[in-house]
């Protein structure tokens, strides 16, 4: 290749402004065979080749390479939330839920024991007419009847430790034990039946008022009164009695059969093991049965029905319903111990030898009852069932509610009841009843009516059943964990 080539022209052609053969062109024409010379300083590296650019090996500026201050992204860090659509939460991250309405104070929706127990006291300090004025009503005509009866078995004590001697013989120890059971006995049998009717009565009456709390309505005691169905409470209350103590009856009789034929280690083998057993049956079916009363009133069913109603909740919970009902049995009687030991103290003091044990006691011959102590007593026994009669009441309407949220879905059913002001006798009997509900309501525990197309979720006034919705669950989130 010639060096004196043209731009871009092939090689051995000379440049088009230039004549072939001109000497005048500052250089050998085409085809000469000298070479041109090369310009000075041709080939040579540029000044300052291979040498390190300026500042290199010095102190970098003060900062460089420190590390962000907290709480600002780093170095080669995307800045929060980059990569994400605009308005729209991360991937995978849940939007709060919404809490469940609580018109009454009570949530609606799957209850906790913190719920259970401090919604009973929530429910009568929202109607305290309806709640401790009924049991202060209901308490006081009880107090007074059974102050009487307590004076009546009090004398009739302090008869028989005052006719019996010091030596006394069998005879006159049978004679004086059958005169003591004479009077002693129909005085117990009045006041049992009377404490079973009145706690069938007021315990009818707090199940409709705190039943119409839950969805925020302040009731009067006539209203209460009325939906309390206290003929059917007696009778399912009375059949329930009836069928614990029918669980004692074998077991007192093979011990009485045992005891007459003189094979007392049978008997006393027997009486241990079958009282145990008796006792452990006792306690399950009673707690299989706890929710008949709630039922009876609520549901508008009858005592049978209620017993089988009751039966078919309580399954599969059956722990649970045992340690609510135990931990508020423990809370209810130490309230109603505190409330009433200052009535007792006192009642000692005034009347000295008051009280029933005292009348067996040494001095028993010679003390008689006090009538100040028995009414000293009486009194600190109302004060104590007013406040502790509506906190058992109210534990017992919210397990029965909180069994029928997490069975059947009722929570849906009350929250649409509750944003109606007013409901009638027949509304609110037929928003208990399961299977049936108000108009324009879905019944719990029935699937959603169709929406309008495929896929399509609850309409207007409708709703999921337990286990159905978007989230396998009712109203908002999971049910809390049950004890």
């Amino acid at each position: 290749m010639s060096d004196n080539a043209s731009w871009g022209g092939p090689p051995g052609q000379p440049p088009s402004n230039q004549p072939v053969g001109d000497p005048g062109a500052g250089g050998p024409g085409f085809g000469s065979p000298l070479p041109r010379c090369p310009r000075p300083g041709a080939g040579q590296p540029p000044p300052g080749h291979g040498q390190p650019p300026p500042g290199y090996g010095q102190q970098p500026p003060p900062g460089y390479g420190q590390p962000p201050p907290y709480g600002q992204p780093g170095y080669g860090q995307p800045p929060p939330g980059y990569g994400q659509p605009y308005g729209a939460p991360g991937y995978g991250q849940w939007a709060a839920q919404p809490a469940a309405p609580a018109p009454g104070g009570v949530p609606l929706r799957p209850l906790a024991v913190g719920d259970i127990l401090s919604g009973a006291f929530t429910l009568i300090r929202h109607n305290p007419a309806a709640t401790l004025g009924l049991a202060a009503i209901v308490q006081t005509v009880y107090g007074i009847c059974g102050a009487f009866i307590s004076w009546q078995e009090l004398n009739a004590a302090h008869q028989f430790r005052a006719s019996l001697p010091p030596q006394a013989t069998p005879a006159q120890a049978s004679h004086a034990l059958g005169q003591f059971f004479s009077s002693f006995g129909p005085y117990l049998l009045l006041n049992i039946g009377l404490l079973f009717v009145f706690q069938a009565v007021l315990t009818g009456m707090l199940t409709g008022a705190i039943g119409r709390g839950l969805l925020g309505s302040r009731i009067t005691i006539g209203e209460a009164w009325r939906i309390a169905r206290v003929p059917a409470v007696i009778r399912v209350s009375l059949l329930v009695t009836l069928i614990l103590i029918g669980l004692w009856v074998p077991v007192g009789a093979l011990v009485v059969l045992f005891t007459v034929a003189h094979i007392n280690v049978a008997a006393v083998l027997f009486g241990v093991v079958g009282g145990i057993a008796a006792l452990v049956a006792t306690v399950w079916i009673w707690i299989r049965l706890t929710l008949a009363v709630p039922a009876t009133v609520l549901e508008n069913i009858g005592p049978v029905a209620a017993l089988r109603r009751s039966w078919q909740l309580v399954q599969g919970s059956w722990w649970r319903m045992f340690g609510i009902t135990l931990l508020a049995g423990i809370v209810v009687s130490f309230i109603a111990f505190i409330l009433q030991l200052p009535f007792t103290i006192i009642g000692t003091v005034v009347g000295g030898s008051g009280g029933l044990t005292s009348m067996f006691g040494a001095n028993a011959s010679t003390a008689a009852p006090s009538m100040a102590s028995v009414i000293i007593g009486a009194i600190g026994s109302i004060i104590a069932a007013t406040c502790a009669r509506p906190l058992s009441a109210g534990v017992t309407v919210l397990l029965y509610t909180d069994m029928r949220i997490r069975k059947e879905g009722l929570d849906l059913a009350l929250q649409q009841a509750s944003e109606r002001q007013a409901l009638t006798g027949a509304e609110f009997s037929s928003l208990w009843r399961p299977g049936q509900a108000a108009p324009g309501q879905v019944a719990p525990g029935q699937p959603p009516r169709a929406g309008p197309g495929p896929g399509a979720g609850p309409g207007p006034g409708e709703g999921w059943p337990p286990g159905q919705g978007p989230g396998g669950a009712g109203y908002g989130a999971a049910a809390p964990p049950g004890w």
